[in-house]
């Protein structure tokens, strides 16, 4: 095989479903950077040949491994959240970068409602109480009614709007807050989510991760939120001080909170298994077959246009 048609090198921090590794491996070169024993090593082999990342969201792609790259044209994100890519320095070089919106939007609109009734509703709770042979000894304790309350939404763009879709079912009073007020929704808006926060009583929390972002979520917006009041986290671990979350949860300022994302994870603070007023998920907003193959295709088609000289089809601004 000749130079002109060799396969373009694809790098790949982790693994995708199999059903997208293979026609990857089809047509790429992929170098499966997991499995190297020696990670910096295989790097040094490879770095010449690498002209894209197909990464995934929580693995991005850093600044020392884009420095790394000479010939890198290309980073491909399975995933919406391109906090782990370091996008100043892919736009000082003309790095492309790609992510997979919206094909998500709805699993994770339907995991936040489903954390907020399993939250309140104490549904984990419940399935427990039965297995365990309780209900034949007690009734179960009374739960927090969903419907009718204030939500909070914290992030109002295409997953924050879905979500509120979703919830406008459940007869709740909406509200968002983002930087700008949107002029195409009839929600209340609010530039303080401290405000925001002692206005509901459910805030939920789908704000994009980053440094902008960083703790925004923290012991006074905590405090606003109260006693009363619950957190739901389907954005990123980032977003929540989890310092001052885990000291609200365990002296019991805030009713308990849902959560999708942690700091660390999948080694999350040991903390959190102790309580009994949290729903604890595994970074699993998108995880139905039916979105991640979408994801998939979607990177796909990504690399197949940048390789093909067509325009992107989902290029990150």
């Amino acid at each position: 095989m000749t130079a002109a048609t060799t396969p373009p090198h694809v790098l790949m921090p982790g693994p995708y479903p199999e059903w997208d590794m293979a026609p990857m491996a089809a047509s790429y070169t992929l170098l499966r950077w997991w499995e190297a024993a020696d990670r910096q090593a295989f790097i040094a082999e490879h770095a010449q040949s690498i002209r894209a990342i197909a990464t995934r969201g929580e693995l991005g792609a850093s600044t020392e491994l884009i420095a790394s790259l000479p010939n890198l044209e290309l980073v491909a994100c399975y995933g919406v959240g391109t906090d782990g890519i370091d996008l100043a320095a892919c736009r000082a070089r003309g790095i492309r970068v790609t992510n997979t919106p919206d094909v998500l939007n709805g699993d994770v609109a339907d995991l936040a409602v489903g954390l907020t009734l399993a939250l309140q509703r104490r549904i984990s709770d419940g399935d427990r109480f039965v297995r365990s042979g309780e209900w034949a000894k007690t009734p179960m304790p009374l739960t927090t009614r969903v419907f009718g309350q204030r939500v909070g939404i914290a992030g109002f763009g295409r997953i924050g709007s879905t979500i509120a879709r979703r919830l406008s079912g459940f007869e709740m009073e909406l509200g968002y807050f983002s930087r700008t007020a949107r002029e195409d929704s009839p929600l209340r808006h609010f530039n303080s989510l401290t405000a925001m926060a002692d206005w509901c009583d459910v805030l939920i929390v789908i704000l994009p991760g980053g440094e902008a972002t960083r703790g925004i979520v923290d012991a006074e917006v905590l405090q606003a939120l109260g006693p009363k009041g619950w957190l739901v986290n389907v954005s990123r671990g980032t977003t929540v001080d989890e310092g001052a979350l885990l000291q609200a949860l365990e002296q019991r300022t805030i009713a308990g909170a849902a959560l999708d994302v942690f700091l660390n994870e999948p080694r999350i603070d040991p903390r959190f298994a102790a309580l009994d007023n949290v729903v604890l998920h595994p970074h699993h907003g998108s995880g139905t077959e039916q979105t991640r193959r979408a994801m998939g295709d979607l990177v796909r088609r990504n690399l197949q246009a940048h390789f093909g000289g067509q325009p992107l089809v989902t290029p990150v601004a």
